[in-house]
């Protein structure tokens, strides 16, 4: 149930601006704060769950760490995604299309009619 790890991560704006973010380049703990308008340890504290959900990664040059974000969680959602929406597809395709017959036979009333 990994896609529910992502989906808790997401959930909270804050991170979900987060990752929306790092989507487009890597940014330091520190350009992340002066972003978001946040503390450094709050942003640290998203980042370590985005992380764990698999949304982003990390590396280290010199005494910077970099945040990117990464597709490993995304695909694990789209994976979940993906079983529903075959399900709800597959259910679409074994209903029967036709109107019943009941309703075919009984005419439609006419406004004003009684």
């Amino acid at each position: 149930m990994a896609y529910g790890t992502v989906m808790a991560a997401l959930a909270d704006p804050t991170r979900r601006s987060l990752f929306e973010r790092l989507r487009s380049r890597p940014h330091t703990v520190g350009e992340l704060a002066r972003i978001a308008k946040i503390r450094q340890p709050s942003v640290s504290q998203h980042l370590r769950v985005l992380r764990g959900a698999r949304l982003v990664r990390d590396r280290r040059e010199g005494t910077r760490r970099y945040y990117s974000a990464s597709q490993e969680g995304l695909a694990e959602l789209r994976r979940y995604v993906e079983r529903m929406w075959n399900d709800v597809l597959t259910a679409y395709a074994a209903e029967d299309p036709r109107p019943s017959r009941s309703a075919a036979a009984t005419p439609p009333k006419k406004r004003g009619a009684r």
